[in-house]
Protein backbone atom coordinates (compact mmCIF):
# COMPACT_ATOMS: atom_id res chain seq x y z
CA UNK A 1 0.00 0.00 0.00
CA UNK A 2 1.11 3.63 -1.05
CA UNK A 3 2.19 6.15 1.63
CA UNK A 4 -0.28 8.22 0.38
CA UNK A 5 -2.70 5.74 0.73
CA UNK A 6 -1.79 4.32 4.07
CA UNK A 7 -2.27 7.98 5.43
CA UNK A 8 -5.51 8.37 3.88
CA UNK A 9 -6.45 4.99 5.40
CA UNK A 10 -5.31 6.05 9.10
CA UNK A 11 -6.75 9.36 8.49
CA UNK A 12 -9.93 7.46 7.97
CA UNK A 13 -9.68 4.90 10.89
CA UNK A 14 -9.12 8.13 13.53
CA UNK A 15 -12.26 9.91 12.08
CA UNK A 16 -14.10 6.98 12.30
CA UNK A 17 -12.93 6.09 15.63
CA UNK A 18 -13.35 10.06 16.86
CA UNK A 19 -17.27 9.80 15.74
CA UNK A 20 -17.25 6.83 17.59
CA UNK A 21 -16.50 8.02 20.64
CA UNK A 22 -18.85 11.42 19.97
CA UNK A 23 -21.69 9.27 19.15
CA UNK A 24 -21.23 7.41 22.44
CA UNK A 25 -21.13 10.70 24.31
CA UNK A 26 -23.61 12.67 22.91
CA UNK A 27 -26.45 9.93 22.17
CA UNK A 28 -29.85 10.29 24.57
CA UNK A 29 -29.83 7.64 27.51
CA UNK A 30 -32.38 9.47 29.76
CA UNK A 31 -35.26 7.12 31.40
CA UNK A 32 -38.38 7.87 29.37
CA UNK A 33 -41.69 7.56 31.11
CA UNK A 34 -43.42 7.03 27.83
CA UNK A 35 -43.03 2.60 28.11
CA UNK A 36 -43.49 2.34 24.38
CA UNK A 37 -41.10 4.83 23.68
CA UNK A 38 -38.56 3.24 26.31
CA UNK A 39 -39.58 -0.11 24.99
CA UNK A 40 -38.18 0.83 21.15
CA UNK A 41 -35.48 2.11 23.07
CA UNK A 42 -34.25 -0.40 24.65
CA UNK A 43 -34.46 -3.11 21.98
CA UNK A 44 -32.40 -0.26 19.55
CA UNK A 45 -29.97 -0.04 22.35
CA UNK A 46 -29.84 -4.47 22.89
CA UNK A 47 -29.67 -4.72 18.43
CA UNK A 48 -27.02 -1.99 18.46
CA UNK A 49 -24.69 -4.55 20.52
CA UNK A 50 -25.78 -7.41 18.77
CA UNK A 51 -24.62 -5.54 15.52
CA UNK A 52 -21.38 -4.44 16.90
CA UNK A 53 -20.92 -7.50 18.69
CA UNK A 54 -21.39 -9.68 15.23
CA UNK A 55 -19.26 -6.70 13.14
CA UNK A 56 -16.97 -7.08 15.65
CA UNK A 57 -16.68 -11.23 15.43
CA UNK A 58 -16.75 -11.08 11.22
CA UNK A 59 -14.13 -8.91 11.20
CA UNK A 60 -11.67 -10.93 13.99
CA UNK A 61 -13.16 -14.45 11.97
CA UNK A 62 -11.93 -12.75 8.43
CA UNK A 63 -8.15 -11.95 10.30
CA UNK A 64 -8.12 -15.52 11.87
CA UNK A 65 -9.72 -17.15 8.40
CA UNK A 66 -6.95 -15.52 6.36
CA UNK A 67 -3.43 -15.31 8.19
CA UNK A 68 -0.81 -13.07 5.91
CA UNK A 69 2.88 -13.45 6.18
CA UNK A 70 4.48 -11.13 7.99
CA UNK A 71 5.13 -8.01 6.52
CA UNK A 72 2.09 -8.58 3.88
CA UNK A 73 -0.98 -7.20 5.85
CA UNK A 74 -3.96 -6.04 4.33
CA UNK A 75 -4.05 -2.67 6.04
CA UNK A 76 -7.28 -1.79 5.07
CA UNK A 77 -8.73 -4.76 6.47
CA UNK A 78 -6.71 -4.26 9.71
CA UNK A 79 -7.91 -0.52 10.28
CA UNK A 80 -11.70 -2.12 9.70
CA UNK A 81 -10.42 -4.51 12.72
CA UNK A 82 -9.05 -1.34 15.21
CA UNK A 83 -12.52 0.33 14.22
CA UNK A 84 -14.66 -2.59 15.12
CA UNK A 85 -12.41 -3.15 18.60
CA UNK A 86 -13.44 0.60 19.64
CA UNK A 87 -16.89 0.05 18.19
CA UNK A 88 -17.35 -2.84 20.76
CA UNK A 89 -16.03 -1.36 23.66
CA UNK A 90 -18.37 1.92 23.39
CA UNK A 91 -20.97 -0.16 22.63
CA UNK A 92 -20.18 -2.06 26.04
CA UNK A 93 -19.87 0.77 27.75
CA UNK A 94 -22.78 2.16 26.72
CA UNK A 95 -24.70 -0.79 28.11
CA UNK A 96 -23.35 -0.60 30.87
CA UNK A 97 -24.40 3.06 31.38
CA UNK A 98 -27.35 2.83 30.38
CA UNK A 99 -28.40 -0.17 32.86
CA UNK A 100 -27.17 2.32 35.36
CA UNK A 101 -29.15 4.90 34.61
CA UNK A 102 -32.32 2.81 34.17
CA UNK A 103 -32.10 0.77 37.31
CA UNK A 104 -30.28 2.56 40.02
CA UNK A 105 -28.40 0.18 42.44
CA UNK A 106 -27.07 -2.15 39.79
CA UNK A 107 -23.40 -0.65 39.72
CA UNK A 108 -21.45 0.98 41.85
CA UNK A 109 -19.39 3.91 41.18
CA UNK A 110 -20.60 4.23 37.63
CA UNK A 111 -22.63 7.96 37.10
CA UNK A 112 -21.47 9.25 34.04
CA UNK A 113 -20.41 8.00 30.68
CA UNK A 114 -16.53 8.30 31.24
CA UNK A 115 -17.47 5.61 34.30
CA UNK A 116 -19.10 3.59 32.02
CA UNK A 117 -15.77 3.23 29.59
CA UNK A 118 -13.84 3.24 32.18
CA UNK A 119 -15.05 0.81 33.97
CA UNK A 120 -16.00 -1.23 30.40
CA UNK A 121 -12.29 -0.81 29.60
CA UNK A 122 -10.87 -2.06 33.28
CA UNK A 123 -13.35 -5.34 32.12
CA UNK A 124 -11.95 -5.45 28.72
CA UNK A 125 -7.62 -5.27 30.32
CA UNK A 126 -9.15 -7.83 32.82
CA UNK A 127 -7.28 -4.71 35.39
CA UNK A 128 -10.44 -4.15 37.51
CA UNK A 129 -9.89 -1.73 40.42
CA UNK A 130 -12.92 -2.76 41.87
CA UNK A 131 -13.80 1.09 42.64
CA UNK A 132 -16.42 0.71 39.78
CA UNK A 133 -18.46 -3.02 39.76
CA UNK A 134 -21.63 -4.55 38.93
CA UNK A 135 -23.37 -4.74 41.92
CA UNK A 136 -27.23 -6.08 40.60
CA UNK A 137 -28.22 -9.40 39.45
CA UNK A 138 -28.83 -8.17 35.79
CA UNK A 139 -25.62 -6.50 35.53
CA UNK A 140 -23.39 -9.30 36.55
CA UNK A 141 -25.17 -10.82 33.90
CA UNK A 142 -24.36 -8.28 31.22
CA UNK A 143 -20.55 -7.98 32.59
CA UNK A 144 -20.36 -12.03 32.26
CA UNK A 145 -21.13 -11.21 28.70
CA UNK A 146 -18.90 -8.60 28.29
CA UNK A 147 -16.07 -10.56 29.83
CA UNK A 148 -16.72 -13.95 27.51
CA UNK A 149 -17.17 -11.48 24.60
CA UNK A 150 -13.97 -8.84 25.34
CA UNK A 151 -11.65 -12.47 26.36
CA UNK A 152 -12.86 -14.30 23.65
CA UNK A 153 -13.47 -11.49 20.74
CA UNK A 154 -12.39 -8.33 21.93
CA UNK A 155 -8.67 -9.41 22.62
CA UNK A 156 -8.24 -12.14 19.94
CA UNK A 157 -8.81 -8.92 17.62
CA UNK A 158 -6.86 -6.53 19.21
CA UNK A 159 -4.23 -9.13 19.23
CA UNK A 160 -4.50 -9.67 15.52
CA UNK A 161 -4.53 -6.36 15.39
CA UNK A 162 -1.19 -5.63 17.60
CA UNK A 163 0.45 -8.39 15.68
CA UNK A 164 -0.14 -8.20 11.91
CA UNK A 165 1.09 -4.30 12.58
CA UNK A 166 4.04 -4.88 14.75
CA UNK A 167 5.36 -7.72 11.82
CA UNK A 168 4.61 -5.56 8.78
CA UNK A 169 6.61 -2.60 10.59
CA UNK A 170 9.71 -4.60 10.83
Amino acid sequence: MADGSLRQEQRRTLVACGLLVLVYFVVPVKPDPNAARLTLRIAATVAMVLVVAWLVTGQVRRQLAAPVPPGAADVRSLFRLAVALVAGLLAFALADYIIAAALPGQFQGLDTRVDALYFALTTLTTIGYGDVHAQGQFARVVVCVQMAFSIGVIATGASILVKQLTSGRR
